[in-house]
């Protein structure tokens, strides 16, 4: 079995697909040092390569990469034909989450790249166990999961199929830091993943609060904001617990569990909303309305804050502390 090279920068990586989140991926690995082989599997996709340099320049001024920009885009291959990927040691699918098309896109992976490749998907929707039936060899498909803008977050969750090969997950994870990532590792395929399934458990109670008329969507908002935004990326919730003293939860998880929502419905204002064809701040509406100029803000304050908040996860508590082990 293969290891980790000894200089990671050394691993070549391909990226099929290049909208939103592919050129995003890109620009992450580049600014770890890969060379990066993007695949446009429609020739819409072509134009991801003017988002791609827009990325890094942000990078640029934001700190985070120590190289000119031409210097990354030297390490960029972009190309429709999937020969470019041949000798890629790790792909990553990040196309639109239709199994049909996922299978035709691993079907041309697979044809071009070695057996020893390691392919990933990008999903956040579809069960990696399913996924990986697709491909010639399972136990080398595996998810690695990027939080939007990837370039400038933290986050990555890596999920394991039921045939992954468990030291080949650990070959990524160890990969993942390299890429300045704090990855965490799912063994076992649950439906959501992690981060959505906790996630999607404040969605429900979210909505719960607001259809009983118990509060707005304004007031869970500064909740969220200006409660949790304020402690969550320095200590998560379990060692929030600790902090706080984890006697004092287990009288609250006793009275208000039983409270809390199990709807299994969607929520009547969602349903709402889409029916508007309202897409939030893309087309201007949906949860809350837009003008053109407060979109064009949001866009570029979350752009700015992910730039800063990554800086700053990496200073607190130390950077002297163990880091943790999976």
């Amino acid at each position: 079995m293969e290891i980790l090279k000894p200089n990671p920068s050394s691993v070549e990586i391909g990226v099929v697909g290049i909208g939103l989140m592919g050129s995003s991926i890109i620009v992450s690995l580049l600014s770890a040092g890969h060379v990066v082989k993007a695949i446009a599997p429609i020739p819409e996709d072509l134009v991801g390569a003017d988002k791609i340099k827009e990325l890094l320049l942000n990078c640029s001024k934001a700190g985070l990469v120590d190289k000119p920009t031409t210097y990354y885009l030297k390490n960029l291959e972009i190309s429709m034909d999937y020969n470019t990927i041949e000798n890629c040691d790790l792909v990553i699918e990040c196309v639109i989450e239709d199994i049909d098309i996922k299978k035709q896109v691993y079907k041309n992976i697979t044809d071009v790249v070695s057996t020893k490749a390691i392919i990933a998907s990008n999903t956040s929707a579809i069960a990696i166990s399913v996924l990986q039936n697709l491909v010639v060899n399972p136990e080398r498909f595996i998810g690695v999961h990027f939080a939007e803008p990837a370039y400038s977050t933290r986050f990555l969750e890596i999920t394991c199929g039921d045939q992954t090969d468990q030291y080949l997950a650990n070959w990524v994870f160890d990969l993942a830091h390299f890429w300045g990532k704090e990855p965490t590792l799912l063994r076992k395929d649950i439906k959501g993943f992690i981060t959505n399934r906790l996630m999607y458990a404040v969605y429900r109670e979210m909505f719960h609060l607001i259809e009983e008329n118990k509060t707005t969507m304004e007031n869970a908002d500064k909740a969220f904001r200006y409660s949790v935004g304020s402690w969550i990326t320095l200590m998560g919730l379990f060692r929030r617990m600790d902090y706080i003293g984890v006697h004092d939860y287990l009288i609250i998880f006793k009275n208000l569990f039983p409270k809390l929502s199990n709807s299994e419905c969607v929520p009547e204002v969602m349903e709402k909303v889409v029916a508007n064809n309202s897409k939030g701040v893309k087309n201007l509406s949906g949860l809350y309305h837009y003008s053109k100029k407060e979109a064009e803000e949001w866009e570029k304050s979350f752009l700015a804050f992910n730039e800063d908040i990554f800086k700053l996860a990496a200073e607190y508590p130390s950077p002297s502390l163990e880091k943790e082990k999976v």
